[in-house]
């Protein structure tokens, strides 16, 4: 499965060689968002190799090493070191390696053979009005038909307008107010010293021009 590439636009200060912000379009945007549903094993497994995740990680690492001989017998370590991440409903691109994205199931519901006005998602549970099994299965045609509607563009943002991110991940629309508030933040006082670079974000390289 490949995995598309993110574009942005830096705001260097080449004087102190610093980002002041980004200009990001839709698709980075719905990346950073959708960091906000994974598991946290996920997330744990992203940073391990390169960051320190201070007691977090130290959890992480004693499942690692503990014996499978103490797991429960219904129950093993992969699927807390390594979670199934469900498939993002909105189509936001993860950019993860091995991410091995679920699908969501959708869920079944039964009612009774007589149509008394009740549902389970029990097939053996009894109806109230009758006591027979509420074994007849209908179909959950529920929320998500009014989300996929056909102006929808997925993701979770809309692509109107620029997106402006700085150093500590806040997201902002981009305007010529708000893009004053970094520079005043970063006290830059010569703006012959700001350079638009930008910058193409892919699972294993960073590209720039």
């Amino acid at each position: 499965m490949t995995t598309p590439n993110l574009s942005l636009k830096l705001l260097v200060d080449k004087k102190v060689t610093r980002v002041v912000f980004a200009e990001g379009g839709k698709s980075f945007v719905d990346f950073l968002f959708n960091l906000l549903s994974l598991p946290i094993g996920t997330v744990i497994k992203a940073l391990k190799n390169g960051s320190m995740v201070g007691c977090i990680g130290n959890l992480y690492g004693s499942l690692e090493n503990l014996n499978e001989a103490y797991m429960q017998p219904n129950e093993n370590k992969g699927s807390l070191l390594n979670p199934r991440i469900p498939a993002p409903a909105t189509e936001a691109p993860l950019l993860l390696p091995d991410s091995n994205p679920q699908p969501i199931k959708t869920k079944l519901l039964y009612r009774c053979p007589n149509h008394h006005p009740c549902v389970t998602d029990s097939k053996d549970y009894r109806c109230p009005w009758c006591s027979n099994n509420m074994s007849e299965q209908v179909a959950f045609i529920g929320m998500n038909d009014s989300a996929a509607n056909s102006t929808s563009q997925g993701g979770y943002v809309k692509d109107l307008v620029t997106y402006m991110v700085t150093d500590d991940l806040s997201v902002s629309i981009m305007s010529m107010i708000s893009g004053v508030a970094p520079l005043n933040k970063f006290n830059v006082k010569d703006l012959m010293c700001l350079r638009k670079r930008w910058w193409s974000l892919g699972l294993t390289r960073v590209w720039s021009c």
